[in-house]
């Protein structure tokens, strides 16, 4: 599955991608805002895109330009997502390289796989979430029309060995739909 929009191509990941997601996933402004260490090896790369960037829903952010992998877009269904355990709903995840914030990319990306979320896999309501001080997410998600649903303190961070407190969001078919 190829998803595209003006300024992008999502595609899924290939072991090719590997240099292109570790010069990214190492910036330590990147993957610790959103739960995870950064990467410390392209090897680590690889194994991350062939066991957590594998799945179907999971797609690499690609500017048409060059087609090289940016960051990541993706939705998580079923036993991928604590947010919901309803098979017509779903959490939306994703993380861009620096280089690439401020410019309506990740906006962009996220309005595309909600679109693929409601009206191809027939999803009712896609949640989010984002840690406190994650600003960058925040923004994200309000741009696309999210609503806050709750916060919660002390939530464990288990590949940070912390707790952090949450935000959760979320939009529904209706309110997309409303937005588009």
């Amino acid at each position: 599955m190829i998803l595209e929009t003006d300024r992008l191509i999502l595609r899924h990941f290939t072991d090719d991608d590997a240099e292109d997601v570790f010069k990214y996933a190492r910036d330590p402004d990147v993957g610790p805002a959103a739960g995870w260490p950064p990467h410390k090896s392209v090897d680590e790369s690889l194994d991350i895109i062939r066991n957590v960037l594998s799945y179907p829903e999971t797609y690499a952010i690609c500017l048409k330009e060059d087609g090289k992998a940016i960051g990541v877009v993706d939705i998580r269904e079923n036993a991928r997502t604590d947010l919901t355990d309803k098979d017509d709903e779903c959490e939306l995840g994703y993380w861009l390289g620096r280089p690439f914030w401020g410019r309506g990319i990740m906006p962009e990306a996220v309005r595309e796989i909600l679109k693929r979320a409601f009206t191809d896999l027939g999803m009712k309501k896609v949640w989010a979430g984002y840690y406190e001080g994650n600003e960058k997410s925040k923004r994200v998600q309000e741009k696309c029309g999210f609503k806050h649903k709750w916060m919660t303190i002390d939530v464990d961070v288990p590949q940070m060995k912390g707790k952090r407190t949450g935000h959760v969001n979320c939009i529904s078919r209706e309110e997309w739909e409303s937005s588009i």
